[in-house]
């Protein structure tokens, strides 16, 4: 497959927007674009996935290991990889630039466009666009300059050539009014916006008048990937819920279980009936959003408790947590966990953490250590003992979190299980015990 990165120098860039408005033009032009994104991002990666038309993936070193890297690369299915950067290009975790896009890029040897918004400045942006593709290894191939007029960008345009030697090969002119919106919990997911895929029509024609696809296109480079993990396939139903409430998945969680198992999904806003399963996987994503509707489908709420009373095997990741408490800012919910959670006004994790499990449970025997992450604005008080001793990656803060009951385990920290397969096989093994027990 030939790919190529998209990054900038911070967040806030206008990357994903621009990536869509890319990824559509080429797709128009009769390619097969597939989509990644660097690092934990869910919401980003459904916008891409709405501009390619494919679902889009994640590349992150710390969730899924460097050999995890190439095996998510093998699901693309297209003929053109698009991988959107995530924050600015050499930020990683901590103050470094391990796991960063520019540490990602060179593991895979992928070029990259460098996306610049210049911002009250003119000649400025050049020495600050040399420093990044002087860094030891930088494989910054070209600029596209974004959110000027077309005065100012031929001005730099001819500056940068001029100093740095290096191709400017477009324009994103400003757009007014972002098709991206944002809420105190953050992105206004893809699926929650009207006239998405129009909005995205016009981006594409807009780049199409602004951008050299033919220079693009020779930036584009073959990179290796490595074969998805053959795991055995297993007599288990596993039933996923998702929904608006519920999208907060890695496509990779989902390829190892329909890999794996028979998978149905379903919606905990709308359908009246939980499926059959062996297994229920409740992801994160917006309940606390969508609280009342949740709470209003009663039928559904007292399912969910009476699967896991009689001993169903659950895994919950943060918003599915929430479900399965008591109440979510007084609204009532699922009761499965004795306990309540609350939102707050500013967010109470972030970053990447690393868990041990403190006793044995459906992801591994105590002592056993997983990759993962946590983002929320959201507190819990579980009346259960806490079942994950959770560490900042490259820091010193830690705490407890991730709760049990009967076959239910539960808590804030996300998995990209494509690097903790041993906990993913962990886990098909328990259900498979409980049903045959």
């Amino acid at each position: 497959m030939k790919a190529v990165m998209l990054a900038a120098p911070a967040s806030g860039s206008g990357k994903t927007t621009v990536a869509m408005a890319i990824i559509r033009a080429l797709k128009n032009r009769g390619n097969k674009p597939t989509c990644f994104k660097t690092g934990q991002d869910y919401i980003d990666t459904a916008f891409l996935a709405a501009a390619s038309g494919r679902t889009a993936g994640n590349l992150d070193i710390h969730l899924q290991g460097r050999p995890g890297l190439r095996q998510s690369l093998a699901l693309a299915d297209g003929d053109l990889t698009i991988i959107e950067g995530a924050m600015g290009y050499f930020d990683g975790i901590a103050n470094t630039w391990t796991n960063s896009s520019y540490d990602i890029g060179k593991e895979l040897g992928v070029p990259t466009v460098l996306l610049y918004s210049p911002r009250g400045e003119m000649f400025s942006a050049i020495p600050k666009i040399k420093g990044m593709t002087d860094f030891a290894d930088s494989l910054i191939k070209a600029v596209i300059l974004n959110g000027i007029s077309s005065k100012i960008y031929l001005m730099l345009k001819e500056a940068i050539e001029k100093y740095l030697s290096l191709p400017v090969i477009g324009l994103m002119p400003e757009v007014k009014g972002s098709i991206l919106k944002s809420r105190h919990l953050g992105l206004v997911q893809s699926l929650e916006l009207e006239h998405l895929d129009e909005q995205i029509e016009s981006l594409a024609r807009e780049v199409e008048k602004t951008i050299d696809f033919e220079a693009l296109l020779d930036i584009f480079t073959p990179i290796d990937s490595s074969p998805f993990p053959v795991m055995r396939r297993r007599d288990l139903t596993v039933a996923i819920a998702r929904d608006k409430a519920f999208s907060f998945y890695y496509r990779e969680n989902l390829q190892l279980f329909e890999r794996c198992c028979r998978v149905v999904y379903f919606s905990p806003l709308t359908d009246k009936e939980l499926p059959q399963c062996d297994l229920l996987y409740l992801g994160g994503g917006y309940p606390q959003i969508f609280r009342n509707e949740l709470s209003q489908n009663k039928v559904l709420l007292n399912q969910v408790k009476k699967f896991a009373l009689g001993g169903g095997c659950i895994y919950a990741e943060c918003g599915g947590m929430l479900y399965l408490c008591e109440a979510v800012d007084g609204v009532e919910m699922a009761g499965v966990l004795k306990g309540e959670s609350r939102l707050t006004d500013k967010l109470q994790r972030f970053g990447y953490v690393d868990l041990t499990l403190l006793e044995n449970c459906m992801l591994g025997q105590a002592g056993s250590t997983l990759t993962a992450h946590e983002f929320h604005r959201s507190e819990s008080a579980i009346d259960y003992p806490a079942n994950y001793r959770v560490s900042k990656t490259m820091g010193n803060k830690g705490w407890t979190c991730g709760y049990r009951f009967k076959n239910v385990l539960a808590g804030y920290p996300h998995l990209n299980f494509l690097g903790n397969l041993q906990a993913f096989e962990y886990m098909l093994d328990y259900a498979e015990n409980f049903q045959t027990s």
